[in-house]
């Protein structure tokens, strides 16, 4: 039944795809709020939506960000009693498979290839969440910005003649948000990095013409794009 299909997204769309209409949210939607009880799945068909939570003192922080072939699904599974532990919000125009709790977990639970593949994805997801501590944790506000920029690129990345283009519009507070650091200290960071031609902006966009500087100043492992992501 499932010949050449190893991915939980191209499952859950298999599975699904023809049985519930997909939804349209308008750039700045909230899909949910941190803390709401746990209705539904996403799985993003277009678009771009950030998972984070806002501070007790009102600072924003972005813990990644999912672009189209993912699913948001930011809750303890198999807890009848669950709660989101983040929000979501569309950051950009998207069109969404909206999947029940009930309907998602169900299919997990009795289906084997289901099954396998979640373990797989949430494996990898455990892997990125490490990956991202100890970038922050090692090397400090300057290297999270650095390693954010790494994952950035691996994940909207595009080849120019000018280097790599993230295809994704971001303020300088938006990249703050995903480091938890200060606009003025990102700000500062990015202007020696524009200084030294590391990188460009132009229009919200970033172009990174030496990935190499970066990936020394992190100690990067080189890990592939599936871990080294910014979803």
């Amino acid at each position: 039944m499932y010949e050449n299909i190893d991915s939980l997204y191209n499952l859950l769309v298999h599975f699904f795809g023809g049985k519930e209409p997909l939804q349209k949210y308008k750039a700045g939607t909230t899909l949910f709020s941190e803390r709401d009880c746990v209705e539904n799945i996403y799985i993003i068909q277009k678009g771009s939506v950030a998972i984070g939570r806002v501070h007790l003192r009102g600072k924003e922080f972005i813990l990644k960000i999912l672009n189209q072939k993912e699913i948001v699904v930011e809750y303890q599974i198999f807890n009848s009693s669950s709660h989101y532990h983040f929000s979501a919000k569309a950051l950009t125009d998207c069109e969404l498979l909206v999947i029940s709790r009930e309907q998602f977990e169900e299919f997990i639970n009795n289906d084997p290839f289901a099954m396998t593949a979640i373990v797989s994805w949430l494996s990898t997801r455990y892997l990125k969440a490490q990956m991202k501590c100890q970038d922050l944790i090692m090397n400090g506000k300057k290297g999270g910005l650095y390693s954010i920029l790494i994952r950035l690129a691996n994940s909207y990345g595009v080849d120019t003649e000018d280097g790599i283009l993230i295809d994704l519009p971001l303020t300088h507070q938006e990249l703050a948000n995903l480091t938890y650091g200060t606009r003025e200290v990102i700000q500062r960071s990015l202007k020696e990095l524009r200084d030294m031609d590391v990188i460009s902006y132009d229009q919200q966009k970033f172009t990174i013409k030496d990935l190499t500087y970066l990936r020394q100043e992190v100690d990067c492992q080189n890990c592939g794009f599936e871990i080294c992501g910014l979803n």
